[in-house]
């Protein structure tokens, strides 16, 4: 009976170590998260009072959306959204109008699946010669017209309650 060869260690090519960094198998998740977060789809009217502005925020993957964040504990959502839109846009004078609904969405953070839970509010620029800025990790900041948001947004959910934030607009409906 012959004997068994010793096994021999493979040198490993560049390739076979970035096709190994990404097919890896992904770790189990071990722990379900909740983040609850607020935010708001902020308007502002024309010149001429016939239409409205939407001010949308471009995140670090440069995906457009509104702006939002987590919501502190002891806050509210209505006080997260107006906090998280003054820190994001630099925009001060507005007014948290009304809750227009939530949406929600779940990723994997490492091990963690993370089940986040947005509340959206109309809000309104009061001023419309103050200019936003955006925070040092936006890649941008603009207002667009309500029809080029709705082109440039990146998420059906938002864009379903941007529809419903003019419906309310038009129908004067939004001071609740």
């Amino acid at each position: 009976m012959p004997e068994a060869l010793p096994t021999e260690k493979v040198k490993e090519s560049a390739f076979d170590k970035i096709r190994s960094a990404v097919f890896r198998k992904k770790t189990a998740i071990q722990e379900i998260v909740r983040e609850p977060t607020s935010g708001g789809i902020v308007f502002r009217f024309t010149k001429d009072k016939k239409d409205i502005e939407i001010l949308l925020i471009q995140d670090s993957k440069e995906r457009w959306t509104i702006p939002k964040g987590h919501i502190e504990p002891g806050e509210t959502a209505k006080v997260t959204a107006r906090r998280e839109i003054e820190e994001e846009t630099g925009l001060s004078n507005i007014s948290v109008l009304t809750w227009l609904g939530k949406i929600h969405f779940k990723y994997r953070r490492l091990d963690k699946l993370v089940l986040m839970t947005t509340q959206i509010y109309l809000v309104q620029a009061l001023d419309s010669h103050e200019t936003p800025t955006p925070e040092k990790w936006m890649k941008g900041i603009k207002w667009f017209s309500f029809t080029d948001a709705l082109n440039a947004i990146e998420y059906e959910d938002i864009e379903k309650l941007m529809l419903i934030a003019k419906k309310k607009i038009r129908a004067g409906d939004y001071r609740g």
